[in-house]
């Protein structure tokens, strides 16, 4: 990768889940880049529920949120990615590694997602809903998902390896960062998160297996 994963993370082009700037933190310049690009995700995921995926073209999510074809693609490289990104992401990892040192992995990644998603509006909730939705349902969406696994378990592995001191290439560290995606991914998939509460109550279920295993 040309990369790493925590220049990924910030540059806001992709993920599942863990990738933006944590909005506090944006210039004037940015906080405006910030609002073009959530303007253009709300009208896409509209013309999406309205007219389908498939048959949404980005010239009708570039007219609809008011801006150029070639300002969509500044801000989303694909449509793919107008799905995919995630307005949550630096914000969950800068609140994960802001958990005391004695919280373990599973329930630090608890509270940071119930800290990120409680300043979440009801319309923000359904919009979020309406993003996994297609993630599961879009067979290119799912594929690019699928692929991303790598990126997103090298990102979490990172934010462990801060956290505990170990090496991001610690057998351990490996091993309990892609069981903690794994366990994320098990809920943003399922289809039985049809609303944000739903989503919290299945993800503190399924972080509390975790922690009682893991070893940090």
């Amino acid at each position: 990768m040309s990369s790493s994963p925590r220049n990924k993370m910030s540059d806001g082009q992709d993920g599942i889940g863990l990738r933006t700037a944590a909005f506090p933190q944006l210039s004037l310049r940015e906080r405006k880049k910030a609002k073009t690009r959530a303007a253009i995700q709300k009208e896409a995921l509209r013309l999406f529920k309205e007219r389908g995926y498939a048959a949404t073209t980005v010239e009708q999510i570039a007219a609809a949120a008011e801006v150029s074809p070639s300002t969509f693609f500044r801000y989303f490289p694909t449509k793919e990615d107008v799905v995919i990104f995630d307005v949550t992401d630096a914000q969950m990892m800068d609140e994960f590694l802001a958990q005391p040192a004695e919280v373990k992995a599973a329930e630090a990644l608890r509270r940071a997602i119930h800290t990120v998603y409680a300043t979440q509006t009801p319309e923000e909730w359904a919009r979020d809903i309406e993003r996994q939705d297609l993630m599961r349902q879009v067979p290119e969406l799912f594929a690019r998902v699928s692929m991303q696994l790598v990126s997103s378990i090298d990102g979490v592995c990172q934010m462990l390896a801060e956290r505990t001191g170990l090496a991001e290439d610690d057998v351990a560290v490996r091993a309990w960062g892609g069981a903690l995606i794994g366990a994320v991914l098990s809920v943003y998939m399922s289809r039985g998160t049809t609303s944000g509460q739903k989503m919290l109550d299945l993800m503190d279920d399924v972080l509390a297996q975790l922690e009682h295993e893991m070893p940090f």
